[in-house]
């Protein structure tokens, strides 16, 4: 079946039970499965107005991009005799490897390049960004050619320490005719608060001679957003609620930023989900499945219309609009311009 019409039937035959089906009160249903999150304000219900002009009810949330149960990294080892422990996790032949020693070593040879060097010979340190200076003169479009054959981090005290996002999601998804791309308000928003983000620049980060690794939990930073994921591994298997019905095989780790709700990934279930990594199950609504953590895609596309995010917590939702992107410098990795309205 065609996504938009696998999406219509299932979307529409269980709409109204989106996202209010696990409580009589969907705004508590959505305080629970953000209860720990690291929340600056909300959620409450603003009005907005979805990518596709409608008008409606959504739930508005502030939180600071920093995770509550753990924390965040390692990212680049510092030496090729480095363990995986010392390391994150990359992209690699849609799968994920572990970015220790041994991997920094064999980056010519993954990628066919012999301009892969990130390491010196003498001591086998290896060149990582160390530094804010740094961090911001590699993780941008425009490499700074003294960054190229870099592991590139930026750590999380680089983020200013008042940044916040407000999410600003539906209540009631609005589907669209045809799906659109996760790229403009990233994929969602997980329970403990971090931004699921659309797919990873991998083309560009590649192309600078450069690796930039994930943790083990999927996430790296930029100092536009700060912490954010591009994978979902079992690091958000334990949500503190939902906001729906949940099979026994289903755990919620996130609602998409069309307000329809995204479940960890199931290898049994790839075999029947749309090209946005959706689907109906037997007697549920329709939902979405992370992809697998290789797949740099945490979700395909959107079937509904999107909220928006905004820096700033007392702007007004109107995601038909458009600002300016983030300021030069704030991240190859960072989002693009975020539907808003202040």
């Amino acid at each position: 079946m065609a996504l938009a019409s696998r999406a219509a039937v299932s979307i529409l035959a269980g709409l109204a039970a989106v996202p209010a089906t696990a409580h009589d009160d969907p705004i508590h249903a959505i305080e629970g499965f953000f209860s720990e999150a690291n929340i600056v304000s909300g959620p409450e219900i603003v009005e907005c107005t979805l990518s596709g002009g409608t008008e409606t009810s959504c739930f508005s949330i502030t939180v600071k991009p920093e995770p509550t149960g753990y924390t965040p990294g390692p990212w680049c080892p510092t030496n090729i005799a480095d363990g995986a422990d010392k390391g994150g996790i990359w992209f690699v032949d849609g799968g994920i490897a572990d970015v220790d020693g041994d991997f920094i070593t064999r980056l010519a040879e993954l990628y066919g390049d012999t301009e892969w060097k990130l390491y010196d010979d003498d001591t086998g340190e290896v060149r990582y960004t160390g530094t804010l200076a740094a961090c911001e003169a590699a993780a941008r479009p425009d490499v700074d050619p003294d960054y190229n054959n870099y592991c590139v981090q930026c750590l999380p005290e680089y983020v200013a320490e008042d940044t916040a996002v407000t999410y600003v999601i539906p209540m009631t998804p609005a589907l669209m005719d045809s799906p659109a791309q996760t790229t403009r308000a990233g994929s969602g928003l997980a329970w403990n608060g971090i931004r699921l983000d659309g797919p990873a620049p991998v083309d560009a980060i590649l192309g600078a001679h450069t690796i930039a690794p994930f943790d083990d939990c999927g996430g790296h930073v930029n100092t536009h957003v700060g912490y954010h994921y591009h994978a979902v591994t079992t690091c958000l298997d334990d949500a503190p609620g939902a906001t729906t019905e949940v099979a026994a095989k289903d755990r919620q780790i996130g609602i998409a930023m069309d307000g329809l709700p995204i479940m960890a990934h199931r290898d049994d279930l790839v075999d029947q989900l749309d090209q946005c990594n959706g689907m109906t199950p037997d007697g549920g609504s329709y939902r979405y499945y992370a992809g697998e953590p290789g797949s740099n895609a945490i979700l395909g596309c959107h079937v509904a219309e999107v909220g928006c995010t905004l820096e700033d917590a007392g702007g007004t939702c109107d995601a038909t609009m458009t600002h300016a992107g983030p300021p030069p410098g704030a991240g190859q990795d960072g989002p693009p311009p975020p539907p808003m309205n202040d």
